[in-house]
C-alpha cells in the first residue's frame, strides 16, 4: 500500500483526492489545507473544499497558515511514515524541512506545460496571453518555484471562446489520472523524472483588481481574451457614465483594421452591443451593472439607454 498525504485547498482539487481515496493501492493518511476564512457578502466563515471531501470520506485534516513554522503539524506529519506528499493548489510554499518527510518525494500538480507559467495564475494567464494550448504538469517539488524535474504531462487545447472557469474545469477532471500515474510510476521506479528545460521559462502572477480595467485601445482578440480569462475575478470592467460595468462575456466578430474611436459603440441588437476598436469588433453579450446581477447586454443597454455612437470608458 502506497502512503500519501495530499495537501490542497480549492475546489480544483477535490476530485484528485476523491480518486486517491478510491484507489485500491493508495491510502491517504491525511489532508492538509488552508485554514477556514471569511467568504461570501455576509463573510461567513467557510472552510476549503478539499477539507469538506476529507471529512466526508473519513480522512484526517489538519489545516494550518504556515506549514514550514507549525512544529507540531510536522511532527504529526512525520509520524505518518508517508511515501509521498501530493500538492495541488495548496497555496503555501514548503520548506526543506517538510520536503525531507516522505521517503519517496513530493509531487506537485502544476496547471501549465512547464517551464511555461510557473507560478500562481498560470489558468488564467494562458488564456489572458490568446495561448491555443496549455495542460498540467506532475512535478518533483523544490525549494526553487516550480523548478523540479518534471514527471509526467499531459496537453489541452484551448479554445477561441473558453474561459478560465471552463478550463478549470477540464484541469481538475484530468488531474486524478495523471496524479495516481505518477505516484505509481515513481513507486514501482519506471517513471524517470527529467529535468525542466531552463528556456521558455515564464512567470504567471496573480491578477489584482485593476487588471480587470479594459484599455479599448487594444485590439479585440486582446479585449476578449482578458474578459474570458478573469470571468471570476477580477472580472472584466469598463464604465459608462462615470458607473462601472462588468463585462463577463464577449466574442470576436473580426479583426479588421477600422478608422474609429477606440471603444465607440457601433451596433446594438438582441445579439449583443457591438464595439469596434481600431482593430476588429467585440460583440459584449452579457454584463454585469454596478449592485446588478449578470443580464444580457442587450437588456442593460435598453435600460441605459445606449445608442451608436456612444463610448465605453468614460
Amino acid at each position: 500500500m502506497i502512503k500519501v498525504v495530499y495537501m490542497a485547498t480549492p475546489d480544483i482539487a477535490v476530485k484528485s483526492l476523491e480518486k486517491l481515496i478510491e484507489a485500491e493501492d493508495i491510502e491517504v493518511c491525511a489532508a492538509v489545507t488552508q485554514i477556514d476564512r471569511p467568504k461570501g457578502r455576509g463573510n461567513k466563515l467557510t472552510p476549503p473544499p478539499v477539507k469538506v471531501c476529507a471529512i466526508q470520506n473519513s480522512i484526517p485534516c489538519y489545516q494550518t497558515e504556515k506549514i514550514s513554522c507549525d512544529k507540531k503539524l510536522i511532527d504529526k506529519l512525520k509520524s505518518y511514515n508517508p511515501d509521498f506528499f501530493i500538492t495541488f493548489a495548496f497555496g503555501q510554499i514548503l520548506s526543506q524541512e517538510v520536503l525531507d518527510i516522505p521517503k519517496f518525494s513530493t509531487i506537485n500538480l502544476h496547471a501549465s506545460l512547464l517551464p511555461k507559467y510557473r507560478g500562481a495564475n498560470p489558468i488564467q494567464r494562458c488564456i489572458y496571453n490568446g495561448d491555443t494550448k496549455t495542460g498540467i504538469t506532475t512535478m518533483l517539488t523544490v525549494l526553487a518555484l516550480d523548478a523540479g524535474d518534471i514527471c509526467e504531462t499531459d496537453e489541452i487545447s484551448i479554445t477561441q471562446n473558453m474561459t478560465n472557469v471552463e478550463l478549470k474545469e477540464i484541469i481538475s477532471e484530468k488531474s486524478p489520472d495523471l496524479i495516481c500515474s505518477t505516484i505509481k510510476g515513481l513507486y514501482e521506479g519506471k517513471l524517470v523524472p527529467q529535468k525542466q528545460c531552463e528556456n521558455g521559462v515564464s512567470i504567471a502572477k496573480k491578477f489584482v483588481k485593476q487588471d480587470g480595467l479594459i484599455d479599448w485601445t487594444k485590439t479585440a482578440e486582446e479585449i476578449h481574451n482578458q474578459v474570458r480569462s478573469m470571468v471570476d475575478f477580477p472580472t472584466a470592467f469598463t464604465y459608462f457614465n462615470g458607473k462601472m460595468i462588468k463585462i463577463t462575456e464577449t466574442k470576436v466578430i473580426n479583426m479588421e483594421k477600422n478608422e474609429i474611436d477606440s471603444g465607440e459603440i457601433t451596433d446594438i441588437k438582441k445579439e449583443g452591443i457591438t464595439v469596434k476598436l481600431q482593430t476588429g469588433s467585440v460583440l459584449i453579450t452579457k454584463v454585469k451593472p454596478e449592485s446588478k446581477g449578470i443580464m444580457p447586454a442587450y437588456d442593460f443597454a435598453n435600460g441605459a439607454k445606449l445608442k451608436a455612437g456612444m463610448k465605453f470608458g468614460v
